[in-house]
């Protein structure tokens, strides 16, 4: 391991095929990645082997990095079109289900409230009826807490595709809320109130 880890000697070791780099890249930024494959993904009992996915297509695109001082936005870039493939495989396999999804366990978090749970839950539901690309811009923006040029990054698309993604996964997500009879009330006490 160099001396030097700052992102351009991380990127160096990337490239040059370094194990210390894959290490490395992994300590100082798993956190991040894995928080950004949440928001957008949802509980999801498959999170752990998508992040693992996520570094396996970081390390194989290492090679082109042009930038080595946005080794961070970079990251987000992978893990946004990682997450993008695992929500448009599910849609397909949705075809192939033998079984309901309520019928399935829930994995739950063992320190939120029931309510909270629940509403997390429902969320999910009408994001999961989202369009990929407008689940992602939805997710980054009002889970994650992106600011639009954030997003328009790490998804790789223009500040307005960004902008008309948003407005249609707005508009879906709010209109699908307000027939929710818990999610109903978070919507009308929020920003989305007089939408």
């Amino acid at each position: 391991m160099p001396v030097s880890t700052d992102d351009v000697a991380l990127v160096e070791g990337l490239q040059d095929g370094e194990p210390w780099a894959r290490r490395a890249l992994f300590d100082r930024y798993g956190a991040h990645v894995e928080r950004i494959l949440r928001r957008i993904l949802g509980p999801d009992q498959e999170l752990a082997d998508v992040l693992h996915d996520t570094f396996v297509q970081a390390y194989a695109s290492a090679p082109g990095i042009r930038d080595t001082k946005a080794v961070k936005g970079w990251l987000s870039t992978v893990a946004v079109f990682t997450a993008r493939g695992v929500i448009r495989k599910r849609k397909l396999r949705r075809w192939l289900r033998f079984w309901e999804p309520d019928e399935l366990p829930e994995e739950q978090a063992p320190v939120a409230e029931p309510v909270t749970r629940e509403t997390v839950h429902r969320s999910y539901a009408i994001l999961n009826g989202l369009g990929a690309d407008e689940r992602i811009v939805f997710t980054l923006r009002f889970i994650d807490g992106m600011d639009l040029t954030e997003v328009a990054a790490a998804a790789g698309v223009s500040l307005a595709t960004v902008k008309r993604r948003l407005s249609r996964a707005e508009k879906t997500f709010v209109q699908a809320a307000r027939g929710d009879e818990l999610l109903g009330q978070w919507i009308e006490g929020g920003r989305w109130a007089n939408r």
